[in-house]
């Protein structure tokens, strides 16, 4: 990996609000969020069991704004056409083809009418927790810290009937309330290029990449730990730009197929027949008093990363972060579990499992795995029985797999 590479950085404010239905781990690495079980079962679900953050998918569910103030000193996107009206025009097609990359994903619910019209702001402080979802170029935050390009904060509903700002109330646990995507308007040594601007600006980073990846997280993926995936937490180095570009034949393109998998696990859909493969197991040390000191009830292996690998071209088709399982009123148990789904039928797989002691470490992907538990000291009032402590991600593995199809 070139040590040019810079950081993303993607904040999920605990502001969580959000069930569906409480099921296993479903792996992969999504915003997870735990229902507010201490209010009625008739708003919360009535389980602890985590939720991976979601968008609704219905017509126009999910609408964008963005800001058309860019950053001018230092100058933040660069553009083909040096004309007001065609840079705009210019930088508001690189949105919507990074939203059409995601809306391009067989098998799931979120198509083309699921994103309603981009409308454009003129002002550049629109990002804020106001309910709206909204892309600013030039407005500053303390998320900016050294390295970071571009982050994405995500506010999910823990309850149904929340309301953030003039969003919309919730309708479901787990429903993203508002996903605001920032981009670095104050580093003089960083700009971005629209793809037709970026091989004449080979030191710009490619917007379009960017725009992809930040809009994963808005749709409630975190980082993945596959290197390939569009969610791998690094930036493609400068003047290049991730996987392919997309085109009428594979408008997905830039994606890889971990993105698409893990689309697939959110947004099922319900009348696909081809993505309907599942991989279970555990992942269990090899020597039981292995295990390193955590809470109890720690059964398993915790945050490793398990990956499916095509067995007839070696091609990763989905990571998970197992570890753990959630049935019932909840709380989660540590006991080692992965789920690895929304797999296609008649192929066959390899697994494998590594510890997260590589590039991407257990903070790239702590949106995933350190929000799975509630308990008093986070939050005061709440159940003994529905109570859990995540334990440390365990970075030494020595393991037996007990893994079925």
């Amino acid at each position: 990996m070139p040590k040019s590479l810079q950081q993303f950085a993607s904040i999920c404010v605990a502001l969580l609000f959000a069930l569906w239905s409480a099921t296993p781990a479903r792996g992969y690495a999504f915003y997870d969020i735990v229902p507010d079980v201490r209010q009625p079962a008739s708003v919360s679900g009535g389980s602890a069991c985590p939720v991976p953050s979601h968008q609704l998918t219905s017509a126009a569910a999910i609408a964008f704004r963005w800001s058309t103030v860019l950053g001018a000193n230092p100058i933040t996107i660069l553009t083909q056409d040096q004309t007001p009206t065609g840079s705009l025009n210019e930088i508001e097609q690189t949105i919507q083809q990074s939203m059409s990359v995601w809306s391009s994903v067989s098998g799931t619910t979120l198509n083309a009418s699921s994103f309603a019209p981009l409308t454009r702001v003129a002002s550049s402080n629109v990002c804020g927790s106001d309910g709206i979802n909204s892309i600013c170029f030039d407005q500053p935050d303390m998320a900016f810290t050294p390295g970071v390009l571009a982050f994405t904060r995500v506010i999910t509903a823990d309850q149904i009937g929340i309301q953030l700002g003039n969003g919309p109330p919730s309708t479901q646990v787990g429903q993203i309330l508002d996903a605001d995507i920032y981009f670095n308007p104050s580093d003089s040594l960083v700009t971005f290029a629209t793809p037709a601007a970026l091989s004449a600006n080979p030191k710009a980073y490619d917007l379009e990449s960017l725009l992809t990846h930040e809009l994963g997280h808005s749709l409630g993926f975190s980082h993945s730990a596959v290197w390939s995936a569009m969610m791998y937490p690094f930036a493609p180095a400068p003047g290049t730009f991730t996987n392919l570009r997309p085109s009428p034949q594979q408008p997905d393109a830039p994606l890889g197929d971990d993105d698409r998998t893990g689309l697939r696990v959110v947004y099922h859909d319900p009348s696909d027949t081809q993505f309907v493969g599942s991989i279970q197991g555990r992942i269990l040390p090899a020597n039981a008093l292995s295990l390193p000191a955590a809470p109890p009830g720690v059964t398993g292996i915790f945050a490793a990363h398990v990956v499916a690998v095509d067995a007839a071209t070696g091609s990763v088709i989905a990571g998970t972060i197992g570890g753990w399982s959630c049935q019932g009123p909840g709380p989660v148990q540590f006991d080692g579990t992965y789920s690895i789904n929304a797999l296609a039928v008649n192929q066959n797989y390899k697994i494998y499992a590594e510890p997260l002691n590589g590039t991407v470490g257990p903070a790239q992907v702590s949106t995933a795995i350190a929000s799975l538990c509630r308990n008093a000291t986070t939050d005061p009032g709440w159940p003994p029985l529905q109570s859990c402590i995540v334990p440390q991600a365990d970075l030494e593995l020595t393991t037996a797999d007990l893994s079925s199809p």
